[in-house]
Formats: structure tokens, sequence, C-alpha cells
């Protein structure tokens, strides 16, 4: 990628980790029911803390929460909470295990009755992303009407760590939202 390359704020002063999230997964939309729970557990992990943290502790996670498997992560037990608040690799904090349980048990309760957590979860955008044109970072908002009824939605189906400001985090990353600010690269690539 050249060196002038106009990317997100957040990207283009980040990381070396941020931009290739950035470039190859921030914004594309995705319906594989893996990787929404993923990625519905990094941003819940990542409460109160800097995206660059858990992009540097993904790896981390995808070995100690089992490949993000949410029926493994479903029986969990106080054993595997006490293993988890050991691991110095990954965010030791008990209430996000705990939400990590009861997210997968969860998640596991929509698929069976929706068959797709997919369908579930892109509903609250009409099954299709909300294509934003944000001129700068800053236009951004940190939540929207659809996030806060997501983060509704969810607490009243057992998950936790799912506020409309995580909700809204998510939608970007799994691509519901488009919120590449329209100098981005990024912003037309990820309208296809």
């Amino acid at each position: 990628m050249n060196q002038q390359t106009t990317r997100c704020y957040w990207a283009s002063h980040g990381t070396e980790r941020e931009r290739i999230y950035h470039d190859t997964e921030w914004g594309i939309p995705n319906h594989d029911d893996a990787h929404l729970f993923e990625m519905l557990l990094l941003e819940g992990a990542q409460a109160g803390l800097s995206w660059a943290t858990i992009l540097n502790k993904r790896a981390a996670f995808r070995e100690h929460y089992d490949a993000f498997n949410p029926e493994q992560i479903a029986c969990w037990d106080d054993k595997k909470i006490q293993q988890l608040m050991n691991e110095p690799s990954i965010i030791r904090n008990r209430l996000k295990i705990q939400s990590a349980i009861d997210n997968a048990r969860a998640f596991l309760a929509i698929t069976e009755q929706t068959g797709r957590f997919s369908d579930y979860i892109w509903q609250f955008v009409n099954g299709e992303p909300i294509i934003n044109h944000w001129t700068t970072h800053a236009d951004l908002p940190a939540y929207s009407d659809k996030s806060e009824q997501m983060a509704k939605t969810l607490r009243q189906a057992g998950f936790k760590f799912v506020g409309k400001t995580i909700c809204y985090a998510y939608m970007q990353a799994v691509g519901m939202v488009n919120d590449h600010t329209t100098d981005c690269f990024r912003h037309i690539q990820c309208q296809n």
C-alpha cells in the first residue's frame, strides 16, 4: 500500500496492526456467525481499553477462548475462569470473562431459535449496511439510535457488555455501518 494512501484518522495515526485491521477487516459487511461472535466478545473485552490493546491480544484471546467456539465457552466453569484470570496474555477481568460465558449461551439460544446469528444481528439495519458520509474523524458518533436499540434487545436476550457505544463499535467493525471517512480509500471499497 502506498505511503500516501489516505486512511481514516485512527488508522493513519495508529499502530501497524491497526492499519492492517483497518485495511483488511474494519467496515467490511460480514455475515459469518463465527466472526460475528468473535467480534462481539472482543468489543465487550475492549470496554474501557483501547482497540490497539485488543488487537495486540487477539491471538491470545483466540488461543485461550477456545477459538471463540460458543459451544465450548458456554460450558466454562469456575476452574476455567480462574485459569483465565491467571493468564497475562488476555484481559483478566472476571466480569468480562463471565460475560463471554453469558454471551455464548445467549448466542446459542438465538441461533437455535433463528438458525443464524447473522440474520438476527443484521435485522437492526434491515439487512443492509448503513453508508455514512463523514468527512472527518470528529464527525463519527459514539452511538446511534440503532445501536441503542441493538443494545437494549441484546441485553434482554441475556448478553452482557453490550451497551450502545459497544454495539456501535461492533456495527462499525462488522460492516453494519460504513464509518470510513469519505477521504479514506476504504470508504468506497466497503460499499461493494
